[in-house]
């Protein structure tokens, strides 16, 4: 069955036939170990990632790449779907990562109906920092020993001719521009800060960045 839109899509995940197979597909996605438990008329699975993943905790706890950003954003759009009231955790222990990979996570954040609650646990760095903010606002947590980090927009750049590399510089400028629009709407702060504190690595205490806009909450329990 090819799901053409959200209803197809829904119908898919509210298959009581399909629901061992979803299970299994969304633990091969997560890359957990898979243990099949003898005896059982359905086969079970064993994995710490399984029963997380029932209980909506998502982990982002590596730099950011395609395949991270593809196992979180197949996991909260599967978790939307099955049940749009119950909420989302994720949990954020990043030194960032790729712009492109992080910014597909911030947009499904924004597009899933459920409410993705964001929670800095060690530290939110580069475009940690800005899934950390991409989080439903007043439920951006930081654990009291967390920090988060901004700074500009970094490239290796081309190896190549002198026009591959303008061109890089051109994109990497409009990437920035999008970040920093990202901060202000949801920070309030002017664009002139912004842009000012990411010129270098600015890092900020878990108080620092309650006050910087990007947490709502610095977490004593959950």
């Amino acid at each position: 069955m090819i799901a053409k839109n959200s209803k197809d899509l829904r119908n898919i995940v509210e298959d009581p036939w399909k629901k061992g197979v979803r299970e299994k597909y969304f633990l091969r996605l997560l890359d957990t170990t898979i243990i099949d438990v003898p005896g059982e008329d359905e086969a079970s699975w064993i994995d710490l990632y399984y029963r997380l993943f029932h209980e909506r905790l998502l982990f982002l706890g590596k730099e950011v790449s395609s395949e991270i950003s593809n196992q979180l954003v197949g996991i909260m759009v599967y978790l939307s779907l099955e049940n749009k009231n119950k909420n989302l955790y994720m949990f954020i222990n990043s030194p960032g990562g790729g712009i492109l990979s992080g910014m597909v996570i911030f947009d499904v954040m924004q597009f899933v109906e459920a409410e993705v609650h964001t929670v800095c646990v060690g530290l939110a760095a580069s475009m940690g920092s800005l899934i950390l903010l991409g989080g439903e606002i007043t439920k951006r947590l930081a654990f009291p020993h967390a920090w988060v980090m901004l700074h500009q927009p970094a490239s290796s750049f081309y190896e190549g001719n002198t026009g591959e590399s303008m061109m890089e510089v051109t994109e990497i400028m409009k990437m920035q521009t999008t970040m920093i629009n990202i901060y202000c709407q949801r920070t309030d702060k002017p664009s002139w800060q912004i842009y000012k504190d990411m010129e270098r690595d600015f890092f900020m205490s878990a108080e620092e960045a309650q006050a910087y806009g990007i947490i709502d909450t610095i977490a004593d329990s959950l």
